[in-house]
């Protein structure tokens, strides 16, 4: 007969080793049930006065960025924020990196707004790019809308990608730079 004092270097051998898998299973999990095949290609913070805003994390498939591949940003709030504020911003930074015609920003906030629901601290926001579709925005894992222009998708997913973007620090973090 075993003591349980015998057992007790096995149980601990075997937790060790659930907390491992589970930690390489949750390693590889994409931001979304259906995303399964989604890998980090890399993640950063955007701080404002040195304020945390949120934490983003760029994902694709095979963990390697194309823009002309399907990819998802998750942005995980640190803060709470009006969703008009954050569609207002997000034409704020496509007005900053893009000529585009007033009527079509005007356009593309009033969608934005009609998506993108008040965050809170702790919130995760998701965007995924679809070549062709344009882009599908989550909130955690419930579908909240889509925005089937690809201009839209472009400029939106440029706010944090596109090589003019106003954090140059941040986007080479989500490109998997250092």
């Amino acid at each position: 007969m075993r003591s349980n004092a015998s057992l007790l270097p096995r149980a601990l051998s075997a937790g060790v080793a659930a907390v491992c898998l589970w930690a390489a299973a949750a390693a590889h999990a994409g931001p979304l049930p259906h995303l399964s095949d989604y890998q980090t290609v890399g993640s950063g913070t955007l701080r404002f006065f040195g304020l945390r805003i949120y934490d983003a994390t760029l994902w694709s498939p095979g963990g390697v960025w194309f823009a002309s591949q399907p990819f998802a940003l998750e942005l995980r709030y640190a803060r709470s924020f009006d969703g008009a504020a954050i569609a207002r911003r997000s034409i704020e930074e496509i007005r900053a990196q893009r000529s585009i015609p007033d009527a079509t920003l005007a356009r593309w906030e009033a969608q934005m707004r009609a998506i993108f629901p008040d965050v809170r601290e702790g919130d995760r926001l998701i965007g995924v790019r679809i070549p062709g579709a344009g882009a599908v925005f989550y909130r955690d894992a419930r579908k909240l809308g889509q925005i089937e222009d690809e201009a839209f998708a472009d400029a939106f997913f440029g706010i944090w990608l596109h090589p003019a973007t106003r954090e140059p620090a941040l986007r080479a973090r989500l490109l998997g730079a250092s």
